[in-house]
């Protein structure tokens, strides 16, 4: 099957596969950063890395799962949850990770709070307390690790050409 990595904010209280997990298995995923690909034809894409404009490390809102594998093992599984872009995603992704602050990290990981509640935290997060900027695209592949990936770049298609969009 499929591995999901996201599922939809707008559905996750109604459908059956992820349910129980929003009502009962809520986490948050800390991160400082996430990457989402301009598309600017057929085969070429920007990556572009979006932070907090202050820099600070954030939390998306996430659920888990626990399954057995045919070994018999315990295994954790977990999605980011994910919503309608704010302007400064928008101009390259239709979603985007919902971010939560640290008075709304309390509630989504508090049982006690109501699923009307929840439902609220899930909105895009503010865009004037964000920033976009394009990064090299070495950052495809995980067999690249150097804080050098990260920092902003020109804007260069997959092929490492600079191109004159951005």
């Amino acid at each position: 099957a499929q591995k999901l990595i996201n599922a939809k904010a707008e559905t996750v209280n109604e459908k059956i596969s992820f349910k129980t997990a929003f009502r009962q298995r809520r986490c948050i995923v800390p991160a400082d950063g996430f990457y989402e690909w301009k598309r600017l034809g057929k085969k070429t894409s920007v990556p572009y890395r979006f932070t907090l404009r202050e820099n600070e490390l954030f939390s998306f809102a996430g659920i888990w799962e626990e399954f057995e594998t045919v070994n018999g093992e315990s295994q954790h599984t977990f999605l980011i949850l994910t919503t309608q872009p704010n302007s400064v995603v928008s101009e390259i992704h239709d979603r985007m990770p919902v971010i939560l602050d640290r008075n709304a990290e309390k509630k989504w990981l508090d049982s006690y709070t109501d699923e009307t509640d929840l439902l609220s935290l899930l909105q895009p997060y503010p865009a004037d307390a964000m920033l976009s900027y394009t990064v090299s695209p070495l950052v495809n592949s995980v067999q690249n690790d150097s804080p050098a990936i990260i920092r902003k770049t020109s804007p260069m298609d997959q092929h490492g050409n600079y191109t004159l969009f951005g």
